[in-house]
């Protein structure tokens, strides 16, 4: 505990000292997301980020979170505690295949997943996130064939409200939501009866259909936190739980074991530490820094989906 509030007394020098913002996704450690000056998914960090007055931009989360954070503020420094927290989504997705792709199938409207490499999103025309991808895909005119990626499970729910069945969808998955079974949330729902289920769509078909709410990961904290029910299965990282209980701690959010590692954390998240954050601050490295002309293009496609709201 002693070396844990020494840490942190260190950053706060640090945070002091560089004029620096910290900013941490839900998934992160709670002691890293009680630091942080704002906690939210990806795309809501990156904006919040333009409200605060600074130099620095610490970003407590994955590298492709940070980039477009840096997307959005090219004028500030933009770190992150770690280099290699990256994601299989941007993994499943890589540039070279996209352009291969868009060659092969000219005349697409590629609509990219935030979580994607800032590459990718340089080559895509929008971008979407899990709360407004529907939103996205229904903005397109109907006659215009759609490549959507790199989400598998995301796509088919998009196809499914949308009707759209000219969207091709890339076969990527995330390692954490995709390896959640309906089975094991069929048994938890049985040791829970009466439990309400919330689920990122990331997760398989077989688990959203079985679910009382899908939505962005910011989505289910308001809908739980708000819901009348007292119990809950959530279905997405448990670091979520961290905002959840601060938020009701009257209530009871129960979350699942997937089968990638038989437990429910991004492990990618789970590479952030209070230890390497100072050193990253204290260094201002690792630091996100693209090519101004990628940051540019890759600009296109996030204005693009900003301007839908």
């Amino acid at each position: 505990m002693l070396v844990s509030s020494t840490i942190t007394e260190e950053i706060l020098d640090l945070k002091r000292d560089r004029k620096a913002i910290l900013l941490a996704h839900h998934y992160q450690e709670g002691e890293i997301q009680d630091l942080a000056d704002a906690v939210g998914d990806s795309l809501e960090l990156s904006r919040k980020a333009r409200e605060f007055a600074g130099d620095v931009i610490a970003f407590c989360g994955v590298w492709f979170m940070a980039e477009t954070a840096k997307v959005l503020n090219p004028e500030r420094i933009v770190i992150v505690p770690d280099r290699e927290a990256g994601c299989s989504l941007v993994d499943a997705c890589p540039v070279e295949q996209l352009r291969a792709w868009k060659r092969r199938h000219p005349g697409h409207v590629v609509v990219s997943y935030i979580n994607t490499s800032v590459e990718v999103k340089a080559e895509s025309d929008i971008l979407c996130t899990s709360s407004n991808a529907v939103d996205v895909v229904n903005s397109i005119p109907p006659e215009q064939p759609i490549l959507f990626l790199p989400d598998l499970n995301l796509g088919n729910y998009v196809r499914r409200l949308t009707g759209r069945t000219n969207m091709k969808i890339w076969q990527g998955s995330c390692i954490v939501h995709a390896t959640f079974p309906a089975r094991r949330l069929t048994q938890a729902k049985l040791e829970h009866p009466g439990a309400l289920v919330a689920s990122h769509p990331e997760c398989p078909e077989e688990v959203l259909r079985i679910s009382d709410f899908v939505g962005s990961t910011s989505a289910i904290i308001k809908w739980a936190v708000g819901h009348e029910a007292r119990e809950f299965i959530i279905m997405t990282e448990s670091g979520v739980n961290h905002s959840l209980a601060r938020l009701a701690p009257e209530k009871r959010f129960n979350f699942i074991a997937n089968e990638q590692c038989n437990c429910s954390e991004c492990p990618y998240m789970k590479r952030n530490s209070l230890e390497k954050l100072r050193d990253a601050l204290r260094d201002l490295s690792p630091r996100v820094e693209p090519a101004p002309e990628l940051m540019e293009r890759a600009r296109l496609s996030v204005d693009r989906m900003l301007a839908l709201r």
